[in-house]
């Protein structure tokens, strides 16, 4: 299991790169994922995604020693809706390929390392947390 979520994980890499080749470099977390959400689009992709404001924070971005953090809310993904015609279960090694993509995107759109984590796998929605590292 460990080394399809790695295999996964370095398949959505190259995927993120190679489609993202070209476009515009921003430091703003909000334009890269603008950005990548036209890479999906452009491909047919139905990761559809936004970024969303917890009650609890002042603003939709927080900064803080590790990076830069948004919370996503994934409502149509069509990974989760494969995992559920197939009886999968989420949190797998698909789900990681999407965790891959984002990295190799925003490695290419922002020049920077990033992380995506689920804090939530649902039904009818994903709620995860995107956070890209402070460069060295």
């Amino acid at each position: 299991m460990r080394s399809a979520n790695s295999i996964s994980y370095l398949a959505g890499v190259n995927l993120g790169k190679k489609l993202s080749e070209g476009v515009a470099h921003t430091g703003d977390v909000l334009q890269a994922l603008d950005a990548t959400r036209e890479v999906l689009g452009k491909n047919d992709y139905l990761w559809l995604f936004e970024p969303f404001k917890p009650h609890d924070q002042e603003t939709v971005v927080l900064e803080d020693q590790d990076g830069t953090h948004v919370m996503l809310v994934f409502r149509d993904c069509m990974i989760r809706q494969s995992l559920f015609r197939f009886g999968h279960t989420q949190k797998g090694s698909l789900c990681n390929m999407m965790y891959g993509f984002f990295a190799g995107a925003l490695q290419n759109i922002m020049g920077q390392d990033s992380s995506l984590e689920i804090v939530h796998a649902g039904e009818n929605a994903c709620y995860k947390k995107l956070t890209v590292r402070r460069a060295p």
